[in-house]
């Protein structure tokens, strides 16, 4: 490996793991990507009650994102409208129209208390240096519910991405209820869009959705969307509906967008066209239905993994159980310090301790006669007394010693004993407690929000071809060769719709596929142009009758087309030099009806056959010979005509109606 092969290979490297981590996919204990932890930090450190402007805060944000203030604004803007974790004042744009927000310098926001009992615990969270090293700022929040299912994310790393789609707040809760308390659990998504969703494919957030817009058909000659699919805003729908219109695959008159709180497009229909027959066709061309796909890629324990959402919600119920028990041992390690300073101070004031200071010159002197002075109470002590104790006791007024309160001071210790047992009552029963946590969490919620929004149910997913209308005339000009829909002067053929494939064989004894030919060239003589879906295939039979062009023998052969490319040419003869097509024909049976050239000594002037006496092979066989001799004139007639007229009508030489090719 050269030298410059090792520096390319090396940045590359950590430029990969750099967007990986520091840019596109979230983690998995708080749910933030890097620049939505910094927002919600800087929200933390603003908090005084009061709105902050948007600009304030991301230039606040800017101290610890080295990314420019466009990309904290935008994820700034799409944290509050999840109104969750951030209140929003002014205009933030609309996620159903598309709108963008007002600048940062006309909108308002504020941190919600909710963020607060769910996110923020400074003497739990790990703390690392800013890009410049100026600042401290969270590695990661100890979230107590999983941030990164209730809001969903999406991002694209190097070699990797990740989509995860939003889940009702309050069934996640209940979910992490229910593994605390043993039980199964199951999720599915929940957009705040509503609509319909069919999660057949989910597989636990590792597969696909189809989602759907709902619609009124109440109306027959109007249809009105109430809510969108996932990830479609009413100007993008607008547009596809109006783009198949124009393509002539809907018959509507016009759309208007009465979308502003609340999603209200209104279609009206072209005359003889009914809403219920317009249903499908939506669905099929429009992106009233979209097949969307997940992947739940988080970054856990500094390394991309991809785990399912009921993983992801089992693993946030333990991480809660984990928080919350640390948090009430740091709770109980501040009561026991509380409750050693108040014992310290009733000793320190009842005894008279500060007196002994009285006659002490240095300041080791002093430490050392309080702490001896506490000697004779170490039983009523937690702890040893330490030169922070008797810092803190020397602190005291004298304003304050002369007026300390016995019964106060006694009242505060009962407290904080009392509260000493509920904490370790707590600890006792974690798992009891953190349940009845959630429970707290979930009345911050407002009662909107826990509404489920996206209706699950089976979608049976349209086929654009099975809705498509073949309204276009497939037409073919035997003067000049060319075939399609765009063709003036031609043999109307076929009536097709835009994915409509055809099957094209010519006289030179070539065939095709062809796809909505507009106008292709094909060649003179024209055998057969017919439906080329396997369905339509499978139904015909092709019986080839070709001549050796030396020796003037006939062959034949029956096959099927099965299948081929479109557009490459394929040839049904052993050899376009030596042999040519006589005659090509679609029927089931038949007989042939062969009359030969008058020769000197020949006995057998005519000849019957019949097509079912021969299989029916693949495209690409050789065939049967037919005849020896050489042919003057060749008809062939359904096997169920010739039972219903004379033997001498079959050859009436003035019969125009099967000449020789």
């Amino acid at each position: 490996m050269g030298q410059v092969e090792k520096i390319f290979r090396k940045n590359f490297l950590e430029y990969a793991s750099y967007v990986i981590k520091e840019r596109a996919i979230a983690d998995l204990q708080d749910g933030f990507k890097p620049v939505q932890r910094r927002i919600i930090h800087s929200l933390f450190e603003m908090d005084d009650g009061k709105f902050h402007k948007v600009a304030n805060v991301v230039g606040w944000a800017m101290r610890y994102h080295p990314h420019g203030d466009s990309s904290i604004y935008e994820a700034l803007v799409n944290l509050a409208n999840y109104d969750l974790l951030i209140e929003k004042q002014g205009n933030f744009g609309n996620s159903l129209t598309g709108d963008r927000a007002a600048a940062s310098r006309y909108i308002e926001c504020r941190i919600l208390p909710f963020a607060k009992k769910v996110l923020y615990n400074p003497e739990l969270t790990d703390y690392q240096d800013s890009y410049d090293g100026r600042h401290q700022e969270p590695s990661v929040f100890p979230a107590k519910i999983p941030l990164v299912v209730i809001q969903g994310v999406n991002g694209i790393a190097v070699g990797m991405a990740t989509t995860i789609f939003s889940h009702n707040v309050g069934e996640v809760l209940d979910a992490m209820k229910k593994e605390l308390q043993g039980e199964s659990i199951e999720l599915f998504p929940d957009f705040l869009g509503g609509g319909f969703a069919d999660v057949t494919n989910y597989d636990d957030g590792r597969g696909s959705i189809v989602v759907r817009a709902k619609l009124d058909i109440s109306d027959p000659k109007r249809i009105i969307i109430k809510e969108l699919p996932f990830g479609v805003t009413s100007e993008r729908l607008i547009s596809t509906i109006d783009d198949a219109a124009k393509k002539g695959r809907l018959k509507v008159s016009s759309i208007n967008d009465y979308t502003a709180e609340d999603v209200n497009i209104e279609i009206n229909l072209a005359r003889g066209t009914y809403s219920s027959d317009l249903v499908k066709a939506l669905y099929a061309y429009t992106d009233c239905e979209k097949k969307i796909s997940c992947n739940p890629l988080v970054i856990r324990d500094n390394v991309p993994t991809i785990m399912g959402v009921t993983d992801i919600v089992k693993y946030h119920a333990h991480h809660l159980v984990d928080i919350l028990t640390r948090e009430l041992q740091l709770e109980k390690e501040q009561l026991n310090d509380k409750l050693q300073m108040r014992t310290l101070e009733r000793i320190f004031v009842e005894e008279r301790i500060y007196k002994k200071i009285e006659k002490q010159k240095t300041a080791a002197g002093v430490v050392k006669s309080v702490m001896k002075g506490f000697e004779p109470f170490a039983d009523s002590l937690l702890r040893p007394v330490t030169k922070d104790d008797v810092d803190r006791l020397l602190k005291i007024p004298i304003r304050r010693i002369s007026l300390f309160d016995i019964n106060k001071n006694e009242a505060e210790i009962d407290a904080i004993n009392a509260a000493l047992e509920l904490c370790q009552s707590r600890l006792d029963n974690i798992v009891e407690y953190s349940i009845s946590y959630i429970g707290e969490i979930r009345s911050l919620i407002p009662e909107d929000r826990l509404k489920r929004k996206t209706v699950i149910k089976n979608i049976e997913t349209v086929n654009v071809k099975d809705v498509a209308m073949r309204d276009k005339d497939l037409q073919y000009n035997s003067d000049n060769g060319y075939l399609g829909y765009n063709i003036k002067d031609g043999e109307s053929i076929l009536k097709i719709s835009i994915f409509d494939k055809i099957l094209v064989v010519t006289k030179d004894g070539h065939y095709r596929f062809l796809v909505n030919p507009e106008k292709e060239y094909v060649g003179k003589g024209l055998l057969y142009c017919g439906y080329a879906d396997k369905e339509e295939l499978a139904k015909v039979t092709f019986s080839l009758i070709m001549q050796q062009k030396t020796y003037k023998y006939l062959f034949i052969k029956r096959f099927q087309i099965k299948s081929g490319q479109l557009n490459k040419e394929y040839c049904l003869l052993p050899d376009p030099e030596t042999y040519k097509v006589v005659k090509l024909s679609m029927l089931e049976n038949a007989e042939i009806r062969v009359i030969y050239k008058p020769k000197p000594g020949l006995r057998i002037k005519e000849e019957s056959f019949y097509l079912s006496d021969y299989l029916i092979k693949g495209a690409f066989t050789k065939g049967n010979r037919l005849t020896v001799k050489e042919v003057k004139s060749l008809r062939m007639r359904p096997v169920k005509e010739v039972t219903k007229v004379k033997e001498k009508d079959l050859f009436d030489e003035n019969d125009d109606s099967d000449k020789d090719n």
